[in-house]
């Protein structure tokens, strides 16, 4: 799809600073700073889109369909950070968020050079994963222009799969291609086009409210708990023997052997409840 003559590209736009290089660490932090302040502030300016992509998001997760993140670069990257920390924060199946970036998992840790240019290629990596009807894509680009995010959201259109984005500027091609399209225009960047700044906290914060509340909804959270976290690590377990402290009442060797038999906050909690119902 060719770009609008009237799109203007904000994230490109040149900084509203210059003469970088003569300013003080200090002068520097506090800039970085006023300017990340305003994020937020662009958010909560469509909170009534990220709703409606989040509604979207539940049915096909309630349904049997899976989130897919796919981008090129810092937006592939915050896709993957999202998509991965699902399983250990929420019990899921690793398979239930996926991230994908242009140039696969190596593009992770390093650049992959005009990746992001092949318009074939998002839709190929999506097929790797067997995608279906069920399933919902949401393409994660700043710019909104991106070739590699383009072509595997306009192919999941014809498909009849369910399309979201999350951009950063107003009217984006992108956004004319999906059904539930996030703009968060939050304006040209300190360092003229990087959009791993602003536009990368943006989204950053756009993708833990999608997923949080979707988990949420899916039964994820007891109260404000993670009960279904995965026991990782040692403060994952301690933070666990707390949890079950606090729903049960119970000591702390009690709420550790519960868990250590059990490996499940929530389950330890409901059979700590039926012991002593029993009891």
């Amino acid at each position: 799809m060719s770009e609008k003559k009237d799109f203007i590209k904000t994230t490109e736009m040149s900084s509203t600073y210059d003469q970088l290089e003569s300013k003080s660490i200090s002068e520097l932090l506090r800039t970085i700073n006023q300017e990340d302040r305003t994020v937020a502030q662009c958010v909560a300016g469509v909170l009534s889109e990220i709703e409606q992509l989040t509604r979207a998001v539940v049915d096909a997760l309630k349904h049997g369909g899976r989130l897919f993140y796919i981008g090129a670069g810092t937006s592939g990257r915050l896709g993957i950070v999202d998509a991965s920390e699902c399983p250990p924060t929420f019990g899921v199946p690793h398979d239930l968020v996926i991230g994908i970036i242009a140039g696969g998992d190596s593009a992770i840790r390093k650049a992959a050079e005009f990746a992001e240019d092949d318009m074939k290629q998002g839709w190929k990596d999506l097929m790797q994963f067997n995608i279906n009807s069920k399933d919902l894509v949401v393409g994660i680009a700043a710019s909104g222009t991106t070739p590699y995010v383009l072509g595997a959201l306009e192919q999941c259109r014809k498909e009849g799969i369910a399309t979201g984005c999350v951009t950063c500027n107003q009217g984006s091609p992108l956004a004319q291609i999906v059904e539930y399209a996030i703009e968060v225009v939050v304006g040209p960047e300190v360092v003229t086009g990087s959009s791993r700044m602003k536009a990368g906290t943006a989204q950053k914060l756009v993708l833990n409210m999608i997923t949080t509340a979707a988990m949420i909804q899916l039964g994820r959270i007891q109260g404000n708990k993670m009960v279904d976290m995965q026991m990782s690590n040692q403060k994952l377990v301690e933070r666990g023997v707390k949890m079950i402290q606090y729903a049960t009442g119970a000591s702390a060797e009690k709420a550790m052997e519960y868990l250590k038999n059990l490996g499940s906050v929530r389950t330890a909690i409901l059979k700590i409840s039926e012991d002593e119902q029993q009891n």
